[in-house]
């Protein structure tokens, strides 16, 4: 193997991370490796110092032209849109830090930032790299790319969750969402959603779901009623490790229907998050390895 081919190969699960941290989607992020192997295979590699930092800051000049690109999609995207989710290995959920930041909770949040923002706080926040380097990768100077990151973690610090839920407290709210479908019995479900809690569901316009964010615990709490009884007599249930953190898996006659996930704030749910859109579901046969 060839020195170029080995050193994508060591680096490649950290490329996707970032990438996938940047677009919230693995078919996008698997894009940017492509154009970020096309351009690495190019490279002499006798002129590069750092390596990993060269196909970190190529991967995010591809990952940040997509992410334009990818903002103009969203604007006629059918419903709510929900970053893809991936099945990931336990090793994830053990690194806090990562699980946080791939969270279904956290991508949204990350969606609220303007595209170079997103890049500045990810590569700064997440992977811990230069000022530097991200001004590089970015094609600004230093010191314009340390007031960006001020401004990103200001924005990010006051939509993030103000409580990080524990894997066992986030595990009992789905277990009590999957408790209330095979009974029928909502009461101890309706009993930690928060007042505020909002529910999204991405379809695409591909599946049935629901329009628009459904906002508020008398709501959510119809909409789940509502969706019960099909639910119960067609739908096994999955636990899984989605995004770093506890999910669920929801098959109709062995196929991936639903993912589920949550969020979860001083043991109430804040946050129900079902993904539907089938071409969102095609990473769900496999874990993801996900790396900083």
């Amino acid at each position: 193997m060839d020195a170029a081919t080995q050193t994508f190969i060591t680096h490649r699960n950290l490329l996707f991370t970032v990438a996938y941290e940047v677009l919230g989607s693995a078919a996008d992020a698997e894009d940017v490796l492509q154009e970020t192997w096309l351009r690495w295979v190019g490279v002499d590699l006798d002129t590069v110092r750092d390596q990993r930092a060269y196909l970190v800051r190529i991967a995010t000049r591809q990952a940040l032209g997509r992410l334009r690109t990818l903002g103009r999609r969203k604007e006629s995207y059918v419903g709510p849109w929900l970053p893809e989710p991936l099945l990931t290995a336990p090793d994830v959920a053990a690194d806090v830090e990562l699980a946080d930041s791939v969270s279904m909770a956290m991508m949204l949040v990350l969606e609220t930032l303007a595209p170079t923002e997103r890049v500045v706080f990810v590569l700064r926040e997440v992977f811990d790299l230069g000022y530097d380097e991200i001004a590089e990768a970015v094609d600004k100077n230093p010191a314009a790319v340390r007031q960006i990151a001020h401004r990103a973690r200001a924005h990010v610090a006051a939509r993030r969750p103000r409580d990080v839920a524990s894997p066992a407290q986030t595990r009992a709210a789905l277990e009590a969402f999957q408790r209330a479908v095979e009974t029928g019995d909502l009461k101890d479900l309706l009993d930690i959603l928060a007042p505020d809690v909002v529910a999204l569901s991405d379809g695409g316009g591909i599946r049935r779901t629901v329009p628009r964010p459904v906002v508020g615990a008398g709501k959510v709490g119809r909409l789940l009623a509502a969706g019960l009884k099909r639910l119960r007599a067609e739908t096994s249930f999955e636990p899984a490790q989605v995004n770093g953190c506890p999910g669920l898996i929801l098959r109709l006659d062995g196929k991936v229907d639903t993912v589920v996930t949550m969020r979860v704030e001083n043991g109430l749910v804040t946050g129900f998050y079902f993904v539907r859109n089938p071409e969102k579901l095609s990473r769900l046969q496999q874990e993801t390895t996900l790396t900083r």
